[in-house]
């Protein structure tokens, strides 16, 4: 893995895999404990390590060789930080996709300076303390909403739900919908359609063929894109207090988003506010269930505990488990020498459980101070810019659960096998009253 790297006559690398399994649909449909084991392996190396490509890929790329496997805490913020080197523009999935999704979904994420910087700074300035008070408002009154149709829900059902369905997924939605200002006539559509969005690996929602596949995301995105530019345009005309308004009229040194650029934002933000809430209160939830100790601290004084509890909570689910970046020249690296091209993965899932950053990483303990987790990125000019956002979603959801269903407990989640987002596709949850 080290020294000099010939090439064939193509001009690939000639190098070989490491033996340890990261590309399998296998590996990615264990659980996260269970990985964790190759992990673990894997960070002792002290290096990056060279794997072949995923084995079921959205798009067939003859230019994709493998990748390399960031494991270790410490490589990960340091790949995260060096944007010149290690290049978000190519995609950041450890699939290939047409460059026309790309663009279409990842927005700003899946973009390099100097467009990523004019971009982020428009978008950031619709992110103004007004904007920012109006959303937590909304925030509380749907975390109401949810607990209460969980509890109706349950009820019907003889102390038993879908968390997933009844609660999990709906505050984001209604969250994410209320910021925007999408219309209740379009809610549900749109968060079917960002379902499948992220769902390429479940053929419930896509089919099992890379051509339903591709034409049902492509589908997905034409609708998301349809429905933001109708917005902006509406709002141009007759602002409101939603963010849509604030990206229509948005203008730093003279420059606006173009529809394009709003609708990629509009996936971006529907995307990243839905599955990464839904998946930390999932897993959260089961985090509680299973560590009773943990459940009892914070119940001791949940306003004054909740703020470190949610920091433990997306340590804990790590809801994107990879991203991946794209060699921009050939370098070394920790002894390894990449190619320009190369892909890079970063497994913040791997990273979240690394002993040498993180005391005791196996165990859940919502007093952890200090929590230096990276689930929301580990720095540089991509850290997540909905981190707060989501902060608060998780606060209020919690606050309000725990404080109307205490006992509330959860059965064995039903995962979604993938490489991206940590799913849970469905999960019993027990009111136990």
């Amino acid at each position: 893995m080290t020294g000099h790297v010939t090439r064939t006559a193509s001009g690939t690398p000639d190098r070989p895999y490491d033996e340890v399994d990261l590309s399998s649909r296998a590996f990615w449909s264990i659980s996260m404990d269970e990985r964790e084991k190759t992990f673990a392996v894997l960070r002792e190396r002290g290096t990056i390590t060279w794997h072949p490509p995923f084995e079921e890929q959205l798009l067939d790329d003859p230019d994709d060789h493998g990748f390399w496997a960031v494991t270790t805490y410490d490589d990960l913020v340091e790949v995260t930080k060096r944007h010149e080197d290690f290049l978000s523009g190519p995609g950041i999935l450890m699939e290939s996709l047409p460059a026309e999704l790309v663009e279409a979904a990842q927005s700003i994420i899946g973009m390099d300076p100097p467009r990523h910087t004019k971009l982020r700074r428009l978008v950031a300035a619709a992110f103004t303390p007004k904007q920012m008070r109006r959303i937590n408002d909304r925030i509380a009154a749907n975390a109401t909403m949810v607990v209460d149709n969980l509890i109706t829900k349950a009820e019907a059902g003889g102390g038993s739900c879908d968390f997933v369905a009844e609660c999990a997924e709906l505050l984001p939605m209604h969250n994410i919908n209320d910021i925007m200002g999408v219309p209740d006539g379009e809610r549900q559509k749109a968060a079917h359609e960002m379902k499948v969005g992220t769902g390429w690996n479940d053929p419930e929602l896509v089919g099992d063929t890379q051509e339903q596949v591709l034409m049902r995301m492509f589908q997905a995105m034409t609708y998301m894109h349809g429905l933001a530019s109708s917005l902006a345009e509406a709002r141009r005309k007759e602002p409101t207090d939603d963010l849509i308004s604030s990206l229509a009229l948005a203008e730093v040194d003279g420059e606006m988003l173009t529809d394009d650029e709003i609708g990629a934002f509009f996936v971006l933000l529907t995307i990243a506010g839905n599955d990464t809430t839904r998946q930390s209160t999932s897993h959260a939830l089961r985090g509680l269930t299973d560590f009773p100790d943990q459940r009892a601290w914070l119940l001791g004084d949940l306003q004054d505990r909740v703020a470190p509890a949610v920091e433990e909570f997306v340590r804990w689910a790590t809801p994107i488990m990879t991203f991946r970046r794209t060699a921009a020249r050939d370098l070394e690296f920790r002894g390894a020498q990449i190619t320009e091209g190369d892909k890079v993965v970063m497994f913040y899932s791997s990273a979240n459980r690394d002993a040498s950053r993180i005391d005791r990483p196996h165990e859940l303990d919502l007093s952890r101070h200090p929590n230096p987790h990276i689930s929301f990125g580990g720095g540089g000019i991509h850290h997540c810019l909905g981190n707060q956002l989501a902060r608060t979603q998780l606060k209020a959801l919690f606050t309000e659960l725990l404080t109307r269903v205490p006992d509330i407990t959860c059965g064995e989640p039903t995962l979604m096998p993938g490489n991206f987002f940590n799913v849970v596709k469905r999960m019993p949850c027990y009111l136990n009253k």
